[in-house]
């Protein structure tokens, strides 16, 4: 085995954690996302892994340094969550509790994204946002939509893994056509039966997964798609005015997420290469992710969240494109006396009725 391989095999070439050559498999094995590679699949990740891999330039170690220098992290005692902002941003509240914060201290360059993603939608764009999905919910609590609560919405960096992924997908399916026709004396069907077979090396790009253990996973899926292709090269300047979420979830951790994705989406571009057929069903099917590639990207969010009888709601609008997400909390009272009010003026209208017959 060549130096490069020994280097490289141990590894998990999807989520980093240590792999272990099973004697049994005579595969090397990550038991941590429970792929598997052959020495054969390992030998060639490890030659292209080499062939990308440059010394880090100067620009690059210097721009951590600044961001470590120039960032600090703010913590709530209450809930735990971590928050980046700029120098010259004064945290006062948690985004996820609304109570207090304190500073903490310096955040490690490790922590610095590769990128961002700009605000696109102002502040004030978002709260219209907000209000209009208030204005068609008659059941919310009374202090939902309050000028105090409207004050809490926050502009919010979310930290998120952009993941792309090689995948080998295998499918096999059967088919039928079926075709129909008629003479003079005679209806006619016939039916031919087809095997299909596809092989395919599938690559998708930018699957996000948050990277913060506080907001909720399927909020921000939700709140997708983004457009990756007006991400910058992340600068300090961009988190002026606005908060971060410090992540706390690394990439071994979402690859479970990454990888459902992925293998949904190789099944789906497998599906749809089977065309021309009355019909087919697949019996069978096989996914493989080789090798993933993580981006750490910081993505706009406008962020709310509100209390209500000891349950935490989420907000969030996209902060690129608007999309508002979420499910309210209902107000009880107001579900009852509206219900009441329905059913006594049914009852009045019953009472008239009889009244005049």
């Amino acid at each position: 085995m060549s130096d490069t391989m020994n280097a490289f095999s141990y590894k998990c070439p999807n989520c980093a954690a240590e792999l272990k050559f099973s004697a049994d498999a005579q595969a090397f094995c990550c038991e941590f996302c429970l792929s598997t590679f052959s020495e054969e699949e390992m030998r060639e990740i490890a030659k292209k892994k080499a062939e990308q891999q440059a010394s880090l330039p100067q620009s690059e170690v210097d721009a951590a340094e600044q961001f470590a220098n120039e960032t600090g992290v703010y913590l709530c005692e209450s809930c735990g969550a971590e928050v980046m902002a700029d120098d010259n941003t004064a945290a006062t509240f948690c985004f996820y509790c609304h109570n207090p914060v304190i500073l903490k201290g310096r955040v490690s360059g490790d922590y610095k994204p590769s990128s961002v993603l700009p605000f696109q939608v102002s502040r004030e764009r978002a709260l219209d946002i907000f209000r209009d999905y208030c204005k068609s919910r008659w059941f919310l609590p009374s202090d939902f939509f309050s000028t105090a609560q409207q004050e809490k919405i926050v502009g919010l960096y979310v930290p998120f893994w952009v993941a792309d992924c090689d995948v080998n997908g295998k499918m096999e399916a059967h088919a039928t056509k079926v075709r129909s026709w008629s003479d003079s004396r005679y209806n006619y069907t016939e039916t031919k039966d087809y095997a299909i077979a596809r092989d395919a090396n599938v690559v998708l790009h930018g699957i996000p997964a948050d990277g913060a253990s506080h907001i909720d996973d399927e909020l921000m899926e939700s709140a997708e798609p983004f457009d990756y292709s007006q991400a910058r090269p992340f600068e300090m300047q961009y988190l002026s005015g606005f908060l971060a979420e410090k992540y706390d979830v690394d990439t071994a951790s979402v690859f479970p997420r990454v990888q459902k994705r992925a293998v949904q989406g190789s099944d789906q571009m497998l599906r749809s290469s089977i065309q021309g057929y009355t019909a087919f069903s697949v019996t069978n099917s096989e996914f493989k992710v080789l090798k993933t590639d993580w981006k750490y990207m910081l993505l706009p969010i406008w962020f709310m969240s509100y209390k209500y009888q000891d349950k935490v709601y989420e907000f969030a609008v996209n902060g690129q494109t608007g999309k508002f997400v979420g499910t309210a909390p209902i107000s009880k009272q107001k579900q009852t006396l509206v219900s009441g009010g329905i059913g006594l003026g049914i009852a009045l209208l019953i009472g008239l009725v009889v009244f005049l017959l």
